[in-house]
């Protein structure tokens, strides 16, 4: 059998590295040469939360030789479709594609590989790449977790298969409704990740600011109102359910939310988005699919959006230069 993972950036690279501590021959992939040529020299380093360093075998997307049974999809949405074309021919005959990637990327995949080849993802911790070779994990330990489940079609021992590679680094759900997984992700990436690039900071930054905290709620109501108009059931997210905890529809019970904000994101408090990591390194961010998606849902359901809006238009400003990536552009939310 043979594995890779595609775009072994921050989680990838930190994933990697749990996966050949525990046994998996895997390569890790990336285009970044400093990175590759780090991990070559010096193996994976993982600092944060937990301190190990492994050898691992890491290579450029030119270097790679299938057939491969798993690629685990862990690059930006930005060029997925280019990405997928690249690695589709790669497969082994029952291979298939597990992305890990933000927002709901499954449908476009299955587009090109097939829905019996994709699998989806969701990654429920944070890393960091501090430095060519060193990712920082930016999550408890305890909270470490994965929730995937197939596209139609997918062969039960397939799935299986993956989740034993991925239980080489933490628990791993199996579930029935992706979709919910993945909107209920989206909604805390939506949330947290995207207000956390507005503000330049963590998802703990976002749960301690007095204004930031009231905006969290609001857009976290949002994202539930253009999900259940979609038709989504939203999943539990590590045992937790969130449209329980956080929506409302009277103030004393937003107040209630905004309270429970801080205590819900403590053992993620370190997260800072990776949205955020990419614009301080001048790089474009996947807003479009994230924030955007729930935009896009909001406008074909006849769901206004506008927190989920002013975020868009807020990061694209400061991915444009026009706006300072800066605590005070929570301000900017302060007239909806």
């Amino acid at each position: 059998m043979k594995y890779a993972i595609y775009g072994a950036g921050s989680l990838g690279t930190v994933l990697g590295a749990f996966m050949t501590r525990n046994g998996v021959d895997v390569e890790l992939v990336n285009r970044n040469k400093a990175h590759i040529e780090a991990l070559r020299a010096h193996g994976a380093q993982i600092t944060g939360t937990m301190s190990f360093t492994v050898p691992v075998k890491a290579v450029y997307p030119e270097e790679m030789k299938g057939p491969y049974d798993v690629v685990f999809l862990m690059t930006k949405q930005l060029h997925n479709r280019e990405v997928v074309e690249f690695l589709k021919p790669m497969l082994s005959d029952e291979g298939v594609i597990v992305t890990l990637q933000n927002g709901i990327p499954e449908p476009g995949i299955s587009e090109i590989v097939g829905p019996e080849r994709t699998i989806g993802c969701v990654v429920e911790w944070g890393a960091t790449l501090s430095a060519p070779g060193v990712c920082t994990l930016t999550s408890d330990p305890s909270s470490l977790s994965f929730h995937m489940g197939g596209m139609d079609g997918i062969p039960s021992d397939t799935l299986k298969k993956v989740k034993e590679l991925l239980e080489k680094m933490c628990p791993v759900d199996i579930e029935d409704n992706i979709m919910g997984v993945r909107w209920s992700k989206l909604l805390i990436n939506a949330t947290f990740s995207g207000l956390g690039t507005v503000i330049g900071g963590t998802f703990g930054d976002v749960a301690a600011g007095k204004l930031s905290k009231k905006t969290a709620v609001r857009c976290i109501k949002e994202c539930i109102d253009v999900g259940r108009a979609a038709g989504v059931t939203f999943a539990p997210v590590q045992g937790k359910n969130i449209e329980k905890l956080f929506y409302y529809k009277n103030g004393f019970k937003r107040k209630i939310s905004e309270i429970l904000v801080p205590i819900a994101m403590k053992k993620h408090r370190l997260i800072e988005p990776s949205m955020l990591q990419d614009l301080k390194k001048g790089k474009p961010c996947e807003i479009d699919a994230i924030n955007g998606v729930v935009c896009e849902w909001g406008r074909k359901t006849g769901v206004p959006t506008p927190y989920n809006d002013r975020i868009v238009e807020t990061v694209k400003k400061e991915q444009a230069g026009e706006l300072p990536i800066s605590a005070d552009n929570i301000r900017l939310f302060k007239d909806i």
